[in-house]
């Protein structure tokens, strides 16, 4: 081979792996962020949407807040305490922990896909090019705890309202990386009004076991 013809081919092939190089880069820096992203949101939408619909199914016909939460007066009709069934609440709060992670499990068979043209956010580019395709797949225990709120309704008026507070992780899987998402989602269960002043020290932990 002549020394002439030589040199351009080893131009080609340096240009070639500069190109293939470059690519890589933008593709791990730019192009993979942006996916990972979009499937982020994607699972978590679809996390946050399951969660939130078993919270309501498991609280809508066992969680009466009457029976759950009991007041202590003195003899001039002044709250001195609140007591909560905390048995009854920690035992609805680990069964929907359990049920959240059996469905979390079922979504392991769902697959969200879209083509890379997508992450451009360009209407007339986001169905062109190779579609992207990633599973989600849940990862440890699903945490269920309450969360007691108290706020002025009005004179000698407080309003008591009681969220349950849901975090569970997934994992993001594409082809060539993965990413840990937490999720967490608040949902208020129980609302009244309650007539009289509430002293600070009469509130009780919900989560006490």
């Amino acid at each position: 081979m002549k020394k002439g013809k030589k040199i351009k081919l080893i131009s080609i092939i340096i240009f070639i792996l500069t190109v293939l190089m470059a690519f890589m880069y933008y593709f791990d820096e730019i192009i993979l962020p942006t996916i990972l992203v979009i499937c982020d949101g994607e699972m978590r939408a679809k996390s946050v949407n399951l969660i939130n619909e078993t919270i309501i199914e498991k609280y809508i016909d066992n969680f009466n807040y009457e029976e759950i939460v009991k007041f202590d007066k003195d003899e001039k009709g002044n709250i001195v305490l609140l007591k909560a069934d905390t048995l009854k609440m920690n035992k609805i709060a680990t069964e929907l922990s359990l049920d959240i992670q059996d469905k979390l499990k079922n979504l392991e068979d769902e697959e969200i896909e879209f083509p890379i043209g997508y992450i451009t956010k360009n209407n007339l580019l986001s169905n062109f090019g190779p579609r992207i395709k990633a599973k989600m797949q849940p990862i440890g225990y699903v945490e269920s705890k309450y969360i007691s709120d108290f706020e002025s309704a009005g004179i000698n008026q407080t309003r008591h309202k009681i969220y349950v507070e849901v975090t569970a992780t997934v994992k993001v899987i594409l082809p060539t990386t993965s990413n840990d998402v937490k999720v967490v989602t608040q949902v208020p269960i129980a609302e009244t009004i309650i007539v009289g002043k509430i002293p600070e020290s009469s509130i009780v932990d919900l989560n006490a076991k």
